[in-house]
């Protein structure tokens, strides 16, 4: 057979089957997939729900299968031939050509290895295809021999899963993050000057400006990325190399080290070899914190999300102080009604990565001896998460926050009526007489102008006093 890969087109016309065999015996797959004994015996045992294993796991481990066959490749272990043809089979599953090939479900074995054999006989076949051989042959790259060689499913799964979760946050996440945070820090400077009213407790409180309030909203996603961040340093040891309980057995000395910088040379993240491969093994700890982070942002969203919703409910018989965009019809019975939908969506969001935030830290608790055998759970949750608040973010800025007014006239009316700038009087007329007036205000249905000057605070003290905008940067002078 020829060592030279042909330009043959991804993908098999065969039709029926064709017979496989591992190491229990012979399978029949279907003749128009890549896949071999070991990814059907999978998909017959495992044939629960609709979960698939995320393309993106697939994805990260074209990164480590390439890195793997450079590495046996420098050092002989492997022809140079072989190496550059998993290499450019690799290439195809990175790209995602190949992702009809990988059809296993999330409820697999806990260590991942099927995964690991689905990725190891799709790039074997598809490279027997590219030499004109027959497919299921294990000639001449055979799936473990060759496509593992110096791995196990052991180290090469979690690695994938840091790899694959280090891609979605940085490439995904973070981005749609960045662009909402500006997009509200944009609002925050526009409404810089426009005051209203507080609330504390789902009370009336003293004044502030919109702009504030919305820089609020700015702080708690900057602290979200950061610390977002920050856990994915976390994630850039890695366990490759420690092969099946961390000792490296099968594996050469320094192939961890060298398959981490072919890692970092290929994706431009900083990975390296975890310095204790029995820990990295073991545990799921760095994919535990960053759901954990991103559980935190959730929540932060979540409190941005519920605030744009009561800020414009209404229009007739809420507090409608923010116009929010009429994106379409609310109701199929009420003609005119439009509702909060980029909010609410964001709400259900939320719930749902605090929830898979849930069972990935039950997961990562159940790290038994030297695996932690519940993977497959922790990088779907991980990966759901990270996609739902990465597309989500990007909606709610485009179809909410973007097109999101003031109703101008809703927040004068809210400062003339409110009760709480009595506080402004505190120092000057004592605590006691302040929530007088206020209550007094409350009583008759007066303003608490109305209600001061009828207590007998002088008008001009009042007027000097009560200044709402003044209120809302005590000890400065008002610019207005």
């Amino acid at each position: 057979m020829s060592t030279q890969p042909h330009d043959v087109p991804i993908g098999l016309s065969a039709t029926g089957t064709r017979t496989e065999r591992d190491s229990l015996g012979a399978v029949e797959v279907p003749a128009d997939h890549y896949w071999g004994a070991q990814t059907q015996r999978s998909l017959i045992h495992f044939d629960i729900g609709d979960d698939r294993m995320p393309k993106a796991v697939y994805h990260a481990y074209g990164y480590i299968k390439k890195a793997a066959a450079i590495v046996n490749g420098r050092a002989g272990r492997l022809p140079r031939w072989q190496a550059d043809l998993i290499g450019r089979v690799a290439d195809e599953v990175v790209s995602g050509a190949l992702d009809s090939e990988f059809p296993l479900y999330v409820w697999q074995t806990g260590s991942g290895t099927q995964s690991n054999m689905n990725v190891n006989e799709v790039i074997s076949n598809r490279a027997i295809q590219l030499l004109g051989g027959r497919l299921g042959s294990k000639e001449p790259i055979h799936p473990n021999d060759q496509v593992n060689m110096g791995q196990s499913s052991n180290d090469t799964f979690v690695t994938a899963m840091h790899i694959a979760a280090t891609l979605a946050v940085a490439r995904e996440v973070l981005p749609a993050l960045a662009r909402l945070r500006q997009a509200t820090a944009a609002r925050s400077e526009e409404w810089a000057h426009t005051v209203k009213i507080g609330r504390t407790h789902l009370e009336d409180a003293t004044p502030l400006t919109v702009g504030q309030e919305w820089s609020g909203y700015a702080a708690q996603l900057d602290d979200a990325s950061g610390h977002l961040e920050h856990t994915l340093t976390g994630l850039y040891p890695l366990a490759i190399g420690g092969t099946a309980v961390g000792t490296g057995l099968n594996a050469p000395p320094g192939f961890g080290d060298e398959v981490a910088a072919e890692l970092a040379d290929l994706t431009g993240h900083p990975f390296t070899s975890a310095p204790n491969k029995f820990a990295a093994q073991a545990s799921c700890d760095a994919l535990v914190r960053l759901s954990a982070a991103l559980r935190a942002l959730a929540v932060c969203l979540f409190k941005f999300a519920n605030d744009m919703r009561w800020l414009g409910s209404g229009p007739r018989a809420g507090l409608h102080e923010l116009i929010l965009p009429s994106n379409e019809p609310g109701s199929s019975i009420m003609p005119g009604k439009v509702n909060p939908t980029q909010a609410e969506a964001m709400l259900m969001v939320a719930i749902q990565v605090i929830a898979d935030d849930g069972a990935v830290a039950m997961a990562g608790a159940e790290g038994n001896f030297e695996l932690n055998a519940f993977r497959p759970i922790i990088i779907n949750n991980v990966l759901h998460s990270a996609r739902l608040l990465a597309d989500m973010m990007h909606h709610f800025r485009t179809y909410l926050i973007e097109g999101t007014q003031l109703n101008t006239p809703q927040l004068k009316q809210n400062i003339d009526r409110s009760l709480m700038m009595v506080t402004a009087l505190t120092p000057v007329i004592g605590y006691d007489k302040a929530a007088q007036i206020a209550h007094h205000a409350l009583k008759e249905n007066l303003t608490l102008k109305a209600a001061a000057l009828q207590s007998g605070v002088p008008e001009d003290l009042y007027d000097k006093v009560v200044n709402p905008e003044a209120l809302t940067t005590p000890g400065v002078a008002s610019t207005r």
